[in-house]
């Protein structure tokens, strides 16, 4: 029986090993590439640079218009997920609280609206903004926003309303005994409530939007307004890339978020389980 233990234990250690392995190979090869001349990546992409050249990054920070670009990024990002935090968890809060047939059926619309894919719909929904109203011409940034709410509201109240089931209604009936009303007992005792649920959106969110390039790329046509994936385009050329460059602007770009997600994905898998038992 401990022989078998060991053997099963050992096959899973290395089962992880491998894993590991094959999800930061693609990692390692950016970080190795972002130093080396595009003759050195595409004579053999897997080789360890013969000379580590940081010139790169400041080249890619000088074309990209790097800060300008990142200052769109936050900007957008943290917007649209303070936004869809707030908004989806009044909303959800408001479903579960007034259990009525018409919310029930708006729930189950939401819930439907996320299987639609983008694709099928930005077309129209770029002529009706963009041809007709002319929103993207006046204010492509608010309108940019508003999309990201749009869209990321849907799974946001779905994940709030099976938090808010778990939460017990005398807490709030207390608070209303105490001499608050309903707008002090949301944001004072059922918000509060919802912090690890709250971080799991806010980290889904901040990776979604901070990496989208389908999105801005129909909407923000000023290059001034362009956040860093578009402002990558500029390494991209109609017959070859320029690796070189656009490898260390790739590890730029994605190394904020990276962070950000190592530090927090443990409340991704917890917020998602609470959202999905409760």
């Amino acid at each position: 029986m401990d022989t078998r233990k060991k053997a099963s234990s050992f096959l899973i250690f290395l089962f992880l090993i491998v894993s590991f392995a094959a999800f930061t190979f693609p990692f390692f090869l950016i970080i190795v590439n972002s130093f080396k001349s595009n003759g050195e990546i595409l004579e053999n992409p897997f080789s360890i640079p013969t000379s580590w050249n940081f010139g790169h990054f400041a080249e890619v920070i000088d074309k990209m218009n790097f800060f300008v670009s990142f200052k769109n990024t936050v900007l957008i990002t943290m917007l649209s997920v303070f936004f869809i935090f707030i908004f989806s968890a009044m909303a959800a809060y408001y479903m579960v609280r007034h259990s009525t047939r018409f919310n029930n059926g708006f729930f189950a619309l939401l819930v439907a609206s996320m299987i639609i894919p983008f694709q099928s719909i930005m077309i129209p929904l770029i002529y009706i903004y963009g041809a007709k109203l002319h929103w993207i011409d006046t204010a492509p940034v608010p309108l940019l926003i508003v999309f990201y709410i749009g869209f990321g509201s849907s799974l946001s109240i779905f994940m709030y309303h099976g938090f808010v089931k778990s939460i017990p209604y005398e807490l709030e009936e207390a608070s209303l005994l105490d001499g608050c009303n309903r707008r002090q007992t949301f944001f004072k005792i059922v918000l509060p409530m919802l912090a690890p649920t709250s971080v799991t959106i806010a980290i889904l969110n901040v990776l979604w939007i901070w990496n989208d390039y389908l999105l801005p790329s129909l909407v923000l046509t000023n290059e001034k307004d362009f956040t860093m994936p578009i402002k990558m385009k500029v390494f991209n050329g109609t017959y070859m890339n320029n690796w070189e460059l656009l490898i260390p602007a790739l590890l730029l770009t994605i190394l904020p978020i990276l962070i950000g997600y190592l530090f927090g994905q443990r409340y991704i898998i917890r917020g998602v389980s609470q959202g999905a038992i409760k």
